[in-house]
């Protein structure tokens, strides 16, 4: 082959009718070769049980199943656990299929020899494309699943594939009822701690409610409406009190008034005269006072005067204010108006003692009002952190009462196996061919082979081929214009040109079959 110009399509056909042989007969060798290769290997026996998975009977609108896990990773699971020695050696005692000593290692055989395939239909493929996004339901997604075992012989394939897939269905029990038991339990538990912290938060409540009893943030206004009644009250109380003050004032002087009167009708002294003979001596002693010194005689006769007056009306006075003491010997000879004043006194005395204890009460009252209404923002911080805690112990506690109550009757369900069901729709059958050596499988690898082998080969005898065949050869190889192009005449040239009449082609052998390539006369 001519490897400096670029080949065509004419060129490759070329190419594939002179090396044909060497391609079909390692291809229909190879596939004759690996199809007894096959025969090589001890057979292997394939049983297949196919399991279907039913959903709750109960719509999940009314019991919510407490088994939330994929389908697929509970399948594995389950695989797993079928799978453990504990499970298996009691099965391979059960069939007696092994060996004394050899348990181990036909566990070993069944763990490597099982495998578990789910049934992917169209209708669940394309429900879970929809469900890419959202979390799988309770509802397996696929309708049920293939269990396989491979054995070297086909009846032990078949028992084993047997109970494995019982020991499926039994583990899918044990685990539902078990994982919803659980569930049971642990909600039982946090109900119950719920109600502990509920019952804690209510009594702290409760105690903080009795502490601060008319403080807390709904008595406010009550607080504020009684303060502003207390103080009303407080201001009537004190305004009564000044005027009992008052009027016991005036009449203690009008009492005074009287029994200086009277005793100066008892004593034959007149203050009034008294009053007018000082009166009369100070004008004097002014009069004396612009006309002479201090150390007159008449201004210093005139002063002691007015001083025996001014003594005089002292003990007149003095006798006015003991009136009061004199009243509580009963004297019964004073006149009727004195008594009367003396019985409005005792009367204002009363009033005032009455008014001055109500005084005193309404402001402890003010000041326990304005005290709570003081601390009213306080309590009210303390008693909303409370009412708070209170809030989301008792929402918490009912939220888990009522996770509780959906855990019950999903228990209930399982435990009536109404809950999700596996049924062997089809059981283990007996394999009449074996799944291993797939002899078709063999004899169409040899045959890719062998086509391989025949293409390679050619694509080597190609490359190693230097003739030069055609007008485009001779042109690549030589690197010169072609003038003249003279055809080989021989035996085959000849018999072609009797029966074919036409001109030949530019065919040649170089491989000394008695006929050589067509020479070029280039110039």
């Amino acid at each position: 082959m001519i490897e400096n110009r670029e080949l065509t399509m004419d060129d490759y056909l070329a190419m594939v009718k002179r090396r044909l042989k060497v391609i079909l007969i390692p291809a229909l060798l190879a596939p004759l070769a690996g199809y007894l290769v096959s025969y090589g290997f001890s057979p292997k026996y394939t049983s297949q049980s196919l399991v279907l998975v039913e959903g709750q009977k109960v719509p999940d609108s009314y019991v919510q199943s407490v088994i939330t896990a994929d389908f697929t990773q509970r399948l594995s699971t389950m695989q797993q656990q079928v799978l453990a020695g504990n499970r298996l050696r009691p099965m391979v005692e059960r069939l007696g299929i092994a060996k004394p000593g050899e348990e181990g290692h036909l566990i070993e055989e069944i763990r490597s020899n099982m495998s578990v395939e789910p049934v992917i239909t169209d209708i669940s493929a394309a429900a879970g494309s929809k469900k890419t996004k959202k979390k799988s339901s309770n509802s397996p997604p696929l309708p049920g699943f293939y269990v396989n075992y491979t054995a070297n012989n086909a009846r032990q394939a078949q028992q084993i594939c047997t109970e494995l897939t019982s020991l499926l269905l039994e583990e899918n029990i044990r685990t539902r009822t078990s994982v919803a038991q659980g569930t049971t339990e642990f909600f039982g538990r946090q109900v119950d701690d719920a109600k502990r912290a509920l019952e804690d938060q209510d009594s702290k409540l409760a105690t903080f409610k009795n502490k601060y009893l008319g403080q807390l943030p709904g008595d406010s206004e009550n607080n504020l409406r009684m303060l502003m009644t207390l103080s009303s009250q407080l201001d009537a109380s004190t305004q009564t009190l000044n005027r009992a003050q008052q009027d016991k004032t005036y009449t203690e002087t009008l009492l005074a008034q009287q029994l200086a009167a009277w005793r100066s009708s008892q004593s034959s002294t007149n203050p009034q005269t008294l009053e007018q003979q000082m009166n009369a001596l100070q004008s004097q002693l002014l009069q004396l006072q612009a006309r002479y010194t201090d150390d007159h005689p008449d201004v210093i006769k005139t002063k002691a005067d007015i001083a025996e007056i001014k003594k005089k009306l002292a003990e007149i006075n003095a006798a006015a204010s003991n009136a009061t003491d004199t009243a509580n010997k009963g004297n019964v000879s004073e006149p009727a108006e004195i008594r009367q004043l003396r019985q409005q006194l005792h009367q204002y005395d009363n009033v005032i003692a009455q008014a001055t204890s109500d005084q005193k009460k309404l402001q402890n009252q003010v000041q326990l009002y304005q005290s709570r209404t003081s601390m009213s923002p306080a309590i009210e911080e303390q008693y909303k952190a409370l009412t708070r805690d209170y809030d989301n112990a008792q929402a918490s506690y009912r939220d888990l009462l009522t996770k509780k109550s959906t855990s019950e009757l999903a228990t209930n369900m399982e435990n009536q196996q109404q809950g999700e069901q596996m049924s062997i729709l089809s059981p283990a059958g007996l394999p009449s061919d074996p799944s291993f050596p797939n002899r078709l499988f063999f004899a169409g690898g040899g045959l890719g082979a062998g086509l391989a082998l025949g293409i390679g080969i050619a694509i080597w005898l190609e490359l190693r081929d230097k003739s030069i065949r055609t007008e485009k050869d001779a042109a690549a190889a030589m690197d010169l214009p072609l003038l003249v192009s003279v055809p080989w005449v021989g035996d085959e040239d000849a018999k072609a040109a009797l029966n074919g009449g036409g001109r030949r082609g530019f065919w040649g052998r170089s491989d000394g079959g008695g006929a050589r390539d067509r020479e070029r006369v280039e110039v």
